[in-house]
């Protein structure tokens, strides 16, 4: 790959279409990248979810727990999620309805080395979760 701005349109064509939802927060967890795979996924344009707190996705019960780790992260700059770990955990869609998610996270730093957000690839499992669920229901 040449130099520039055809690796700069590779890179916006990876990131605006991949198939999992890309989504960047700010330091304040306010959504300032939203893909076409979160639109997929979960069911607000990006024009809908720009500027808009993350709450949008995260069932109420979780935001508390959501929170106080992202506040961490954005303190120490480190989350036990960076290292290509999965994380798995329930997500809302525009609809209302809940889904199963797992995703890893990117922290995202500024020039002075502080923390100025996070980014996470996620897809949903949700199928997968319910067929597991399932065969545990049917092997007791």
């Amino acid at each position: 790959m040449t130099p520039g701005s055809e690796s700069q349109r590779f890179y916006e064509t990876l990131a605006k279409e991949a198939s999992d939802a890309i989504v960047y927060a700010d330091a304040e967890g306010k959504i300032r990248f939203w893909n076409r795979g979160a639109e997929r996924i979960f069911g607000f344009s990006e024009a809908e979810a720009l500027g808009q707190s993350l709450d949008i996705i995260i069932p109420e019960r979780l935001r508390a727990r959501h929170w106080d780790g992202y506040a961490q992260t954005m303190c120490t700059g480190k989350t036990r999620y960076g290292s290509g770990d999965l994380l798995a955990v329930p997500a809302l869609r525009k609809d209302g309805a809940q889904i199963s998610i797992e995703f890893t996270v990117l922290p995202f730093r500024d020039a002075g080395g502080g923390m100025a957000g996070i980014a996470a690839i996620m897809r949903d499992v949700t199928k997968r979760f319910e067929e597991m669920k399932a065969l545990r229901q049917k092997n007791r």
